[in-house]
C-alpha cells in the first residue's frame, strides 16, 4: 500500500502504485499515474495529465504537469509524461504539450534535472539526460540522449541538441548542435567537440579519432558544405558516430545549423 502523508492532497483518482511514498504536503491530481517506487518527497506538485515512471524521485517545491505557458492553450487534454529512474531536483517545473505541438513532453529514464531547471511544452528529452541549474528549454525542443546542459543555458524552441554534446554555463542556443559538440557563450556557436564526455563514458580512441577528423573536415572553409557532407559521407561510412552527425545535419529543421565562429 502507498504511504501517504496525512498532510498530502491526493486526488481518489489518481493511479499510485503499491509502493509509492508521497510526502508532506504534496498535491497529486485525479489524472496523474505515479509507477512503483516513484518518491515525492514534500510539497510536490502534479497535476495536469502526467504519467511519473518507475523509481522517479521528485524533490519539493518541483511543479509537474502545469499548464503550458503558451498563449493558444485552452485546456486542452495534452500529456507530460516522465521515464523511470529520474532525479527531479527542487523548484523544477516541466509542461504537457499542446495540440499545436506534439500534444505531449516526453522525458526519458536516468535523467538528472537540477535545481529550478524547466521544460516548456512539446519538448523531447531522451535518456541520460543532465541540466544543471536554472538550465531552460524552450517548447518544441530535442534534447538527445547523454546531453550536459550547464548551469543558467537555455535552448531556443524548436531546436535540436545532439547526442552527447555539450552546452556551456549561461549558453544562450539558438540553432541545432550537432551530435558530440561542444557550444559555449551568448548565441552559442561550435567550439569544437565534447571529447572529454566521450572519454567519460569510455569512447574508442579510434572513434574519437574518427570524429575529430570528420569535424574538420564538415567545417573546413572548402568547398559547400553539401559537398563537404558528401566527402565526409564517403570517407567515414564505416563510422556509426560520424553517420549520426551527417543524419542530424542532413534532418529537416527550422533552425539552421550552429557552427564555429567565422
Amino acid at each position: 500500500m502507498a504511504t501517504i502523508h496525512q498532510t498530502a492532497l491526493v486526488d481518489p483518482s489518481a493511479s499510485i502504485a503499491d509502493d509509492v511514498e508521497i510526502g508532506p504536503f504534496c498535491q497529486v491530481g485525479p489524472n496523474v499515474v505515479l509507477d512503483k517506487g516513484v518518491k515525492l518527497l514534500g510539497n510536490v506538485v502534479l497535476t495536469g495529465n502526467t504519467h511519473l515512471g518507475e523509481n522517479t524521485v521528485v524533490h519539493p517545491f518541483a511543479v509537474l504537469g502545469g499548464p503550458p505557458q503558451h498563449l493558444g492553450y485552452k485546456g486542452e487534454d495534452t500529456k507530460l509524461i516522465i521515464g523511470r529512474n529520474n532525479t527531479v531536483r527542487e523548484h523544477v517545473t516541466m509542461n504537457p504539450g499542446t495540440v499545436s505541438g506534439r500534444g505531449q513532453t516526453v522525458i526519458g529514464d536516468n535523467c538528472l534535472f537540477m535545481a529550478a531547471t524547466h521544460v516548456a511544452h512539446d519538448c523531447i528529452v531522451g535518456n541520460n539526460v543532465i541540466m544543471a541549474n536554472n538550465a531552460t528549454l524552450g517548447g518544441h525542443v530535442i534534447v538527445s540522449d547523454f546531453v550536459f546542459m550547464g548551469g543558467l543555458s537555455a535552448v531556443h524552441q524548436y531546436c535540436r541538441v545532439g547526442i552527447y554534446s555539450f552546452v556551456g554555463a549561461a549558453a544562450l542556443v539558438t540553432m541545432d548542435v550537432i551530435p558530440y559538440g561542444s557550444v559555449i557563450g551568448n548565441h552559442a556557436r561550435l567550439e569544437g567537440l565534447n571529447i572529454v564526455g566521450m572519454k567519460r563514458r569510455g569512447t574508442s580512441r579510434q572513434v574519437i579519432h574518427d570524429i575529430r577528423a570528420a569535424y574538420r573536415l564538415l567545417f573546413a572553409r572548402e568547398g559547400t558544405l553539401q559537398e563537404r557532407i558528401e566527402d565526409v559521407t564517403a570517407m567515414f561510412a564505416h563510422s556509426q558516430e560520424v553517420m549520426t552527425i551527417i543524419e542530424f545535419m542532413k534532418a529537416d529543421s527550422s533552425r539552421a545549423l550552429c557552427t564555429p565562429k567565422g
